[in-house]
């Protein structure tokens, strides 16, 4: 009998132990700061993503003006072969044909490489808000003493969201 109160005891004894021990961990736990910024909203709002996106407005105008003007000239190619196909030569009407669907061969290559273009500069650009927003947030959680930050979560409390102040940091820096 007392063998086995003596097992029990030392069962009740390492219970004990485990639930202090696990308190203990609790408590550090839940002195942990968590933040979370949300990353999209940097990418929109942010006065460095604003003029991240003019400078790509201005870097690719000429270009954009370019294939507008050139789908134009597309639509209006087309426009007068249905007008006055009925009333050509067999070998004008051949030739106009294969004008047209050489223009409109050079208008979707143009109209590609435009959209590789941008996209390429505009992935540079928004990495490069990124990243200074990455310096922010670091000095951020180095200043106010945060153990973790998060920019992509499926649930943010609106508690620990910090974009607002990252926001500011990035507008006061000149970024």
């Amino acid at each position: 009998m007392t063998l086995l109160t003596g097992m029990f005891s030392k069962r009740v004894a390492c219970a004990l132990a485990l639930a202090m021990t696990l308190g203990v961990g609790m408590a550090h736990a839940q002195e942990a700061r968590i933040a979370a910024v949300n990353s999209d909203r940097i990418l929109r709002e942010s006065a460095a993503a604003k003029a991240a996106q003019l400078k790509l407005e201005a870097e690719f105008a000429k270009r954009d003006k370019d294939l507008a003007d050139m789908a134009q000239k597309l639509k209006s190619m087309s426009d007068a072969l249905d007008k006055n196909g009925a009333t050509m030569s067999a070998t004008d009407r051949a030739q106009k044909q294969r004008d047209l669907s050489q223009l409109d061969s050079d208008f979707q290559r143009k109209q590609r490489e435009f959209r590789e273009d941008l996209n390429q500069r505009r992935n540079e650009e928004l990495a490069a808000v990124l990243d200074r927003a990455n310096k922010v947030i670091k000095q951020i959680a180095e200043t106010q003493h945060y153990d973790l930050i998060v920019q992509e979560a499926v649930y943010v409390s609106p508690r620990i969201d910090i974009t607002d102040q990252v926001l500011k940091a990035l507008a006061a820096s000149g970024n």
